[in-house]
């Protein structure tokens, strides 16, 4: 999938849309990837003399991902948004930096009606940078 279908699954958007491209995808897994332009405006702030991509924006890339996920098993009707519902057991193991880019992998773990329950995985050059465990749904956009 290139940015052009990205866009067409979820309803994230710049800049605050963590997913360049998707790799690979099937009905249980989807493994996709991102590329931190050290021109970022998170890295003039986390932090200034040491820039750091946060751990939650890593989790953010997993719920984007997951959400892509969801679209694909499931067309999602566009009156509805993907919307994180429980984030759980998430371990931050090393620093991410500015002109990484970061692999992010969720695998579907159970489905009950519209509650999608997943893990998810970033790394960097194979290293895990990031887990954690995550729920979503999805719900009315009103």
């Amino acid at each position: 999938m290139d940015r052009e279908d990205i866009l067409k699954a979820i309803p994230h958007r710049a800049p605050f849309l963590w997913i360049d491209e998707v790799i690979s995808i099937d009905e249980k897994t989807i493994h996709a990837r991102t590329y931190l332009d050290p021109e970022l405006p998170v890295f003039q702030g986390h932090f200034p003399d040491y820039p750091v991509f946060p751990g939650v924006l890593q989790c953010e890339a997993a719920l984007q991902a997951g959400a892509i996920l969801i679209s694909k098993i499931e067309p999602v009707p566009t009156s509805d948004v993907p919307v994180a519902t429980r984030i759980n057991n998430v371990k931050f193991r090393q620093m991410v930096k500015p002109g990484e880019t970061i692999d992010i992998e969720v695998e579907l773990t159970d489905n009950l009606s519209n509650a999608y329950f997943m893990t998810g995985k970033i790394s960097v050059e194979g290293k895990v940078s990031t887990r954690l465990d995550f729920a979503c749904a999805t719900a009315p956009a009103e």
